[in-house]
């Protein structure tokens, strides 16, 4: 009976490894070159979806001309170029998206948050205290620096937008829209901070509990989409990999 099993064992092997699972080339490129891009996540999903269409048409056109189907997917990823060597293509664009959300992001926020700031203070001029007057004075610089930030995020949206179409956009515009839209979140962080403090101490603490709201909210919209900008523009300008990395992978 033991030798039965020693038999068994290897026939069951056998045919395990005589049949494997075939992966799919296609989702195994798909699924590649996913890995390596970073972007928004609706920008990242479309442009997944439309190479894979591009990838099924290829194969599709391969098998109508007599390829094994098998044959005619391995023809179609080949064609394509490896993911290493599509993803610097493909993760510009992604992050000329970033940079262009980020932008967006800046330019939405800091009008609404001046704006928020200005009626504050304007209510609460003339309050006693030290506390509040110096978070007045930070706040003031403060709103100067994010204002000054959002001018200079503006000419992005048309440089990524419409231009976009008829010009380049300059290679080191995306990192240097994520160090604006950087220096714009710490301001804020450090605005809802001073708010914060100055409204423990304030006559008119509502109105300044809810102007630190406002930064709050606003940097959480602007901080996160500058640190992923920040990532989406290193790899863009990475040297491409080199062979030996690409039979690695």
């Amino acid at each position: 009976m033991s030798a039965h099993g020693r038999q068994s064992d290897p026939v069951k092997g056998h045919t395990v490894g005589a049949h494997p699972a075939e992966a799919d080339p296609v989702e195994e490129y798909i699924a590649d070159l996913t890995a390596l891009l970073r972007g928004p996540a609706r920008a990242k999903a479309r442009m997944i979806e439309e190479i894979r269409d591009g990838l099924t048409e290829t194969v599709a056109t391969h098998t109508r001309g007599g390829s094994a189907p098998g044959r005619a997917a391995d023809d179609a990823v080949r064609e394509f170029g490896t993911p290493e060597e599509l993803a610097p293509v493909c993760q510009r664009e992604l992050t000329i998206a970033q940079a262009r959300h980020t932008a967006w992001a800046l330019a939405l926020t800091a009008p609404f948050l001046a704006a928020c700031w200005y009626l504050t203070w304007s209510t609460a001029h003339g309050q006693d205290g030290l506390v509040p007057r110096a978070a007045q004075l930070l706040v003031t610089q403060l709103a100067a620096v994010i204002g000054a930030m959002a001018l200079l995020a503006a000419p992005a949206l048309a440089v990524t937008g419409a231009l976009a179409r008829r010009l380049p956009t300059p290679d080191r515009l995306p990192l240097a829209i994520a160090w604006v839209g950087t220096t714009a979140g710490v301001a804020m962080g450090i605005a809802t901070l001073t708010l914060a403090v100055a409204s423990l101490v304030a006559t008119d603490w509502p109105l300044l509990a809810l102007a630190g709201a406002f930064a709050a909210v606003s940097h959480a919209v602007v901080a996160p989409s500058a640190r992923a900008c920040r990532r989406c523009a290193r790899p863009a300008f990475a040297s491409p990999p080199s062979p030996g990395g690409v039979v690695g992978h």
